[in-house]
């Protein structure tokens, strides 16, 4: 097997674990808001801030040799949350206001870094790599999130709201992408180290939370964890997209 079909074959791999993360919310989101019509607790930051990692993840992806993988996963990702902001839209009048302004400062964003690097920069090096360091810094931001729960793990001794399989499908999808990066094909012959940075932070961080659990599962209530069938059907799930 040559190195590009073994990138290849693992990058939809990646596309495959990254699909379910970005429909993790489906259920325990969209679903419950379209089915209680109220957006309750939930709130669309995470999101938002998905919506621009998607956007910028595809156009490093469109600049970037033999990164038709990067784009497909993320174009699904980049519609998930726009879909997701839609329903929180319809249901909440007092977010819609705030959630256009968010995606209107993303738009601009993004137009201004596209004409910089389009029309400004002439070599594709450094389209990449202007491209890659804003990709990697809102993956970074977006990555860092899950620092709120794993604070709230520490002060409660509870594993509740911290679901052991999403952390290891984040855990997953970290290192499948990151040994995405690490392969070597023509033309460029080099590491993806935007892809491998972006996402060996996000493998760092779900092996914190693994650890976590691994340590609190014990002192947690068993009918008080987040995968227990025992625990209260109305109680609220506080893992969202931004927990991924």
């Amino acid at each position: 097997m040559s190195w590009a079909l073994a990138r290849t074959v693992i990058g939809i791999i990646g596309n495959v674990t990254s699909f379910f993360l970005f429909g993790s919310p489906i259920k325990e989101v969209a679903y419950r808001i379209c089915k209680n019509k109220s957006v309750e607790g939930f709130q669309p930051y995470p999101y938002i801030g998905a919506t621009i990692n998607c956007i910028f993840w595809v156009f490093y992806g469109i600049i970037t040799p033999n990164s038709t993988l990067v784009i497909t996963i993320n174009s699904i990702g980049l519609f998930l949350q726009l879909v997701y902001l839609a329903i929180f839209s319809y249901f909440s009048k007092q977010q819609r206001r705030k959630i256009a302004l968010f995606l209107l400062a993303e738009a601009a964003v993004t137009v201004v870094i596209a004409c910089i690097a389009l029309l400004a920069i002439h070599s594709k090096s450094t389209r990449s790599i202007l491209v890659g360091v804003f990709s990697v810094l809102f993956g970074l931001i977006l990555y860092s999130s899950p620092l709120t729960i794993m604070k709230k793990v520490i002060d409660t001794k509870s594993v509740e709201f911290m679901p052991f399989w999403l952390s290891v499908a984040c855990f997953s999808n970290g290192i499948i992408w990151a040994a995405y990066a690490l392969i070597k094909v023509p033309p460029t012959m080099r590491i993806d180290w935007y892809i491998l940075i972006s996402n060996g932070v996000g493998a760092i961080f779900a092996t914190a939370q693994l650890i976590l659990y691994a340590t609190y599962y014990s002192s947690t209530p068993k009918s008080k964890t987040s995968d227990d069938p025992k625990k209260p059907k109305g109680s609220k799930p506080e893992v969202q997209l931004s927990e991924v």
